[in-house]
């Protein structure tokens, strides 16, 4: 497994545990967050780590900025991305279950890592459930496809 971890200035030393918890366990983890505790726009690691989940190259994504609201929003911006925020497991592992998320989301003011890490462990565990699931993340998907569903604008 390969994932893509990014973050802004709030997020380096929470990345950096996550990250070498991650190669512990035997998982490739490519770095596209900042190293630094400058200040550093969560938006830029949202892209790249959306972009790399898009493209394939990665396998999924973990964001993480002060309350990972801001990151997530700038990774579900890229076709494709369903980045969810998650402050305990339970919503991590239902996330990829029920929605087929492809970037867990946190933030490094709300958890402290190792909530962080169960939220990535039951998150990393889980599968996507498809059956009914599936016609509601396609209704995702074709909002983002097109600007509206069909669905909506029947009733």
């Amino acid at each position: 497994m390969k994932l893509a971890i990014g973050n802004d200035h709030t997020g380096v030393a929470m990345k950096n545990e996550i990250m070498a918890w991650l190669k512990e366990k035997g998982i490739e983890v490519v770095n596209v967050g900042t190293d630094s505790t400058e200040r550093f726009d969560y938006a830029v690691s949202g892209y790249r780590i959306a972009r790399l989940v898009a493209d394939g190259e990665v396998d999924g994504g973990i964001a993480i900025c002060g309350t990972g609201i801001g990151i997530s929003l700038a990774a579900n911006k890229v076709r494709g991305i369903r980045a969810c925020v998650c402050s305990e497991p339970y919503s991590a592992r239902l996330s990829k279950m029920h929605n087929n998320s492809n970037i867990i989301a946190f933030g490094a003011r709300v958890v402290g890592v190792e909530m962080a890490k169960m939220i990535v462990e039951e998150w990393l565990s889980a599968s996507f459930e498809g059956g009914r699931h599936a016609r509601r993340v396609a209704q995702i998907m074709e909002i983002e496809e097109t600007q509206h569903l069909k669905a909506a604008e029947q009733e």
